[in-house]
């Protein structure tokens, strides 16, 4: 398990360089934010750049980590189908080739002859992961890796990588929103309970290079099984919860009602508001804030699956809010779980997060929470 740690520490931060080059490089930034009109509007490739950025670090991770762990390869899970259909209409599976030329060529397809684009992603998609530097002297876990199954989320808060809003990250606040909120995010899971046991997340723009200005990235990671809890992140510093007051970090989306049950518990000041999944239970792990609610079906198992485990390092977790708020209480049955598909559904929802989520570092405040939503959902 150190092992395959220190792995995903060195693809992630494979990832999160391609995540950069594709804001850097001008031929694939042009791609990632034009917008297209009139009959080029349904040409699927020039609207999906983006999506095709998310692929090509999604199978970039499966490649890597499938070929120095071949037990885990079939078990490795993303958000996106690897098939995309090109300005000609053709069909084209995206993969990682056994050479910088033949996956440049393949991307060439897809991009409908842009060699250009082409070469730069494939350029940082071989970049070796033993190049990266990952000094993780990780804990020994009793688990096989034919025991676990990965979920991938590539680029989570896409819509403020796209955007692209530089902010200064000032320490201990949360920001709500820029491209600091897009991350890397690479779960481990044990494929029999479900039971998130490892999580290495990515901020690929935490801060700019003083000496040359380009952006360099962070990393967290987290191992919870058994008696084993280890974590990058210390508990934070400052004021206890009773003196500053319980904190929420909520969508701006979030139900009225929901916003208001909490101003009731927190007050005004301590409710706050960020962008994607990833970040805000981020913001937990941190204690940014003290807990993440979300009472919509909108996040999925590969959202939550590493930043879940980093949680449960700390002492923290992640669970079903319906489930909890219909039993009352939080238990093992009400944590999420990353090894079932949802039954009666389709397409992405096979692996929704159902309930919504309340993701927690303390089951005091989790108690505190469920009693001031019960009867408002």
């Amino acid at each position: 398990m150190a092992d395959l740690l220190g792995l995903l520490l060195r693809v992630a931060e494979k990832a999160a360089n391609v995540a950069r080059v594709c804001r850097q490089e001008a031929p694939l930034f042009q791609l990632l934010v034009q917008e297209k009109t009139g009959a080029d509007k349904n040409k699927k490739f020039v609207q999906d750049f983006k999506t095709l950025a998310d692929v090509v670090i999604q199978e970039m991770i499966r490649h890597d980590v499938g070929a120095q762990f071949p037990e885990i390869a079939a078990f490795i899970k993303g958000e996106e189908s690897n098939k995309f259909e090109n300005g000609l209409g053709e069909s084209v599976t995206v993969t990682v080739c056994s050479t910088e030329e033949e996956t440049a060529t393949l991307l060439a397809t897809v991009l409908d002859g842009d060699h250009t684009a082409a070469s730069l992603l494939a350029k940082a998609i071989h970049q070796h992961p033993d190049t990266i530097e990952s000094s993780i002297d990780g804990p020994t876990v009793p688990l096989n890796p034919s025991e676990l199954g990965i979920w991938i989320d590539p680029i989570d808060a896409t819509s403020q990588y796209i955007e692209g809003r530089e902010e200064v990250l000032e320490e201990n606040h949360l920001s709500p929103s820029g491209l600091h909120c897009a991350l890397v995010l690479i779960g481990v899971y044990v494929r029999s309970s479900g039971e998130p046991v490892m999580g290495v997340i990515n901020q690929p723009f935490h801060h700019k290079d003083s000496a040359g200005g380009g952006w360099r990235g962070k990393h967290y990671w987290g191992v919870s099984y058994g008696n084993i809890h280890v974590c990058s992140e210390s508990p934070p510093k400052g004021p206890a919860e009773a003196e500053r007051g319980l904190s929420v970090v909520l969508s701006s989306s979030e139900k009225q009602v929901v916003k208001e049950a909490l101003t009731s518990l927190c007050g005004p000041d301590r409710l706050m508001y960020a962008s994607g999944a990833g970040y805000k239970i981020l913001c937990v792990i941190q204690g940014l804030a003290d807990a993440y609610v979300l009472s919509e079906g909108s996040t999925f198992k590969w959202d939550s699956c590493a930043p879940h485990a980093l949680l449960r390092a700390v002492g923290g977790g992640v669970v079903d809010l319906s489930l909890t708020s219909s039993c009352g209480a939080q238990d093992q049955k009400t944590e999420l779980t990353y090894h079932q598909a949802n039954a009666d559904c389709t397409g992405a929802d096979l692996w929704a997060n159902r309930g919504g989520l309340v993701a927690y570092r303390d089951s005091s405040q989790l108690h505190r929470i469920i009693r001031a939503l019960k009867d408002k959902l």
